[in-house]
Formats: structure tokens, sequence, C-alpha cells
């Protein structure tokens, strides 16, 4: 492949793909000469093709199988329906083109498992979009506190995600950010959850808050908090280590909280302030949010030739805990 022609495909033209993708596709292809938006799809051509004329693609198509032979991409990128994602993402690995696809990958560990079956059959480098991951604010808090502190020395993480009338009757596909951003931020799987669920019949079928309380391998402490019909929309965190606190609100879709900061204290003083306006490149959510940072950093890897951090294998705990979630289990402990 010519290092001039790098061809970035996507599939799905949904909310998502034109809320945060489709822009941080663009901020791509604008700074990086190389890259080429060839094609996106979607079954709705209508979506396609506003969706390709709005961020810049080449061409579209409405079926995939055609796009893929056509325009045979170094990089193809998935935002579907959380239902639709395993059986899509395992068609595409398995014929060889580096896949980044949205969260969650699978909506359970059968489905999951399948998608790294494909993936080391075809032996093709694969990442999941966990924007918090990729967040100015969140990869911020994360260095900071790697420069200090190593995973067994902290003591405690608690992580608040809360939403506004968000009436989903399965919220697990929402409640994994949290999940996995713990796993992120502690730099450790979980050992021991133990759920407790909040039912709310009367914000509709499903609805419930979500309590976990959970130890991590390192033997840290993690708390979440999961309410999708607060009165607010924020995801907040307090990490606590021998003498200093973090606190660090995130500005996820423009919430109350953006643009976000970070504070610490340590023995009662306040030792470090920072503040988003001092992390981002700019304003627009697809750079605040980390969906830019995410795109880059996949399309960068594939163009190097170095297998992207956070593959598919690396989620599976994520996907397995947030289906316990969705079945409402009461207690998750690590095989």
């Amino acid at each position: 492949m010519c290092a001039m022609d790098f061809k970035i495909c996507a599939i799905g033209c949904g909310g998502i793909a034109n809320s945060v993708h489709g822009p941080a596709y663009q901020r791509f292809a604008e700074r990086y000469p190389q890259a080429q938006l060839a094609a996106c799809c979607d079954k709705d051509g209508e979506k396609a093709a506003g969706f390709a004329a709005k961020f810049g693609f080449k061409t579209y198509y409405t079926d995939m199988h055609a796009m893929l032979q056509t325009e045979a991409p170094a990089a193809v990128c998935l935002s579907v329906p959380a239902h639709l994602t395993a059986g899509i993402a395992a068609a595409v690995l398995k014929q060889g083109y580096p896949l980044l696809m949205e969260k969650p990958p699978g909506l359970n560990r059968e489905e999951t498992l399948a998608i790294m079956r494909a993936a080391a059959e075809s032996g093709t480098p694969n990442m999941v979009a966990f924007n918090r991951r990729h967040m100015p604010v969140i990869v911020e808090l994360k260095r900071l506190l790697s420069l200090e502190h190593r995973p067994e020395d902290l003591h405690s993480i608690q992580y608040d995600l809360y939403r506004s009338n968000r009436r989903d009757a399965d919220f697990a596909e929402t409640a994994i950010h949290a999940i996995d951003t713990v796993r992120y931020l502690a730099g450790s799987d979980y050992a021991h959850i133990a759920f407790q669920y909040q039912e709310l019949p009367g914000a509709g079928p499903g609805v419930a808050n979500i309590f976990m309380v959970c130890r991590m391998v390192s033997g840290a402490t993690a708390r979440l908090n999961i309410c999708p019909v607060a009165g607010i929309t924020m995801e907040r965190a307090a990490v606590s280590v021998l003498n200093s606190t973090y606190f660090a609100e995130f500005p996820v879709w423009n919430s109350v909280d953006f643009p976000g900061r970070i504070r610490c204290f340590v023995k009662d003083k306040p030792v470090i302030g920072v503040g988003g306006e001092d992390l981002h490149e700019s304003p627009d959510m697809s750079v605040t949010n980390g969906f830019f940072q995410e795109n880059e950093a996949f399309f960068l890897d594939i163009m190097a030739g170095r297998e992207p951090p956070g593959n598919v294998a690396a989620a599976l705990q994520s996907v397995e805990i947030a289906d316990c979630i969705r079945h409402r289990a009461t207690e998750y402990r690590r095989e």
C-alpha cells in the first residue's frame, strides 16, 4: 500500500456517526494528506449519501460487501446499533480488514468471543472504541495518577454516571462506559463485584439505578453509581491514594461539567488544578469527548503496522460485566 493512499471506509451513517465520528474522520483527513475517505455505507441510501456529502467521502454504498470488495480499504470503522455489531465485525475481520468498532463489541461473552476468533484466525488488527480512554480530561487524570502511583497504590475509585430521562429498557450499553473507565483508571481488572439494583417501574420497563461495589485485582476498591433518570447528565470520578485524592469532572456530551476539570488535594491542600480548556485543541465534541483521538490513534497504528491497544480481547471483561447488569446478576467473580 502506498503511503499516500490510506483508504478509510465507514459502515453505519446513523446518529453517533453523524454527531462525532464523521467530524473525526473529516478532521483526520484534513490533518493527514495520505488519508482518503474512500466510501461510507448504510442500508439506508439516503443516510449514506448525506453522510458522504457532509463529511467528504468520495462515494457511498448500501451494501458493505460490495464496498469492501470494490474499495479494498486500509481501515474500516463500524458504528451500528449494538445488536448488529458482533456479526458485522466478525465478517469484516474474517476478510482481513483492520477494524475500529464502536462499543460494545458484543452484547455478551459469546458474541465477543466470536469476534475474537475472527480476528485471531485472520490475524487482523482491531480496536474497540471506548472513547473515555481517549477523552483528554480522562487521559490527563490517568497520566497524573501514573506519574506518582502504581495500580497497587490506589485505595479507591468512585465513579458516578448520571443521565437525565434515559428510559432505555437496556441501559447496559451505556453503563459499560463507567465499567470500562474504572478498569482504565485503576490499571486493573475487576476481581469481584456485588451489584444492587433499584428498580424504577414508574420510569418504564427495565429502568433501574445500578450500584456496584467492586474489588479490583490490584487490591483497590471501586464504587460505581449508575443512575439513568437523574436530574443531570454527568460523569465524575474520585480517586484516592495515601494522603492524596483526585477529583475529576468529565465533559460528556457537552454536559454541565463542560469543559471538565481535575483537582488533586494532598493532606487537605490543593496541589493540582487542570481545566479542560487547557487540554482540548478544539471545543468540538468529537475532540473534547475523545472520538477524534481514538480514530486518530487507530489509523496511525494501522499506518505504522502496529497492533492497536484496546482490542476486542481486552474489552471482554467490560462486556461480561455489562451483561451481568442486563440480566440483573447480583455477583461477578473473575475467572
